[in-house]
């Protein structure tokens, strides 16, 4: 065995024997995020489950002990990161091939604590020019209170 795996092996042992409730269970949570070999290992961390609609792309997420702040709600860049996520894959969606999309801007407004089971972050595309994309999402929790919104600029540059 080599050093990493000996390490791995004395770390996880230490959590598993001192770890608290909350600490196996995000524990428990990150390694089945890394059990789905299709995406990211951000997208797989977040267990971002992706859908196509008629007007956009919706990213929900469940909300879990590993994506809260110190407060016990939602941390904003978690919220960031799947709005990001969001934005992206509809940018890339509606790409050719031979192109990319990449963040230029992105601004947020939070609303809302995200509390409760998950949260959705719907995107949609609100201008579609040949060097600039424009993209909208609203962020959504179990409740259906939306907890913030925002407005994501996009360059596109030839894919390499």
């Amino acid at each position: 065995m080599n050093f990493l795996q000996d390490n791995l092996k004395e770390r996880f042992q230490k959590i598993i024997e001192n770890g608290t409730e909350e600490e196996l269970t995000v524990l428990e949570h990150i390694l089945e995020g890394l059990d789905d070999k299709e995406h990211s290992y951000i997208n797989r961390l977040l267990h971002m489950n992706y859908k196509i609609t008629e007007d956009g792309l919706e990213i929900k997420i469940p909300l879990h002990p590993m994506v809260n702040n110190p407060l016990k709600i939602l941390h904003g860049g978690i919220t960031a990161t799947v709005i990001d996520t969001a934005m992206g894959a509809l940018v890339h969606q509606t790409l050719p091939n031979d192109k990319a999309g990449v963040t230029t801007q992105l601004n947020i407004n939070y609303i809302a604590p995200g509390i409760g089971n998950d949260i959705t972050c719907k995107a949609k595309i609100s201008h579609h020019g040949s060097k600039t994309l424009l993209v909208n999402a609203d962020v959504f929790r179990s409740d259906g209170q939306k907890i913030a919104q925002a407005t994501g600029s996009f360059f596109i540059i030839e894919r390499k």
